[in-house]
């Protein structure tokens, strides 16, 4: 899988035999934790795609995800996500289905609801 930083605020994910690979549309760009946050939602999504693709005999060779995401305040943090499909040979009978599929990622599902998170300092 590819993973290449479109900007600030956008990934895209692709290529799912290949090794994975981070890339940077500018050689300046670093990978943030909001990438790498966004990154496995995209990859959550993309192998479950992937998957169904396989197992319906339909060709998953030209699939892609871009991720982008907005920041709001108060507290600062990431607000919203927005998820697009890329998927030119998906027919458009398929593509609802692709769509609900997204719903059943574990780390979409995590991002929905409301996590608990605890923090210790060790001696």
């Amino acid at each position: 899988m590819r993973i290449v930083l479109l900007s600030e605020f956008r990934i895209r994910l692709e290529g799912s035999a290949q090794p994975l690979t981070i890339e940077a549309a500018s050689p300046d760009a670093d990978f943030s934790p909001f990438h790498m946050l966004a990154s496995g939602l995209g990859a959550c999504v993309y192998s479950l795609l992937y998957g169904w693709a396989l197992q319906t005999k339909l060709s998953p060779d030209d699939l892609a995800i871009e991720v982008a995401w907005r920041f709001v305040d108060a507290p600062r943090r990431v607000g919203r996500y927005d998820l697009t499909l890329e998927w030119p040979s998906l027919s458009q009978e398929r593509r609802a289905a692709a769509v609900r599929l997204v719903d059943h990622c574990p780390v979409h599902a995590t991002l929905e609801h409301p996590t608990e998170l605890v923090t210790v300092v060790r001696e």
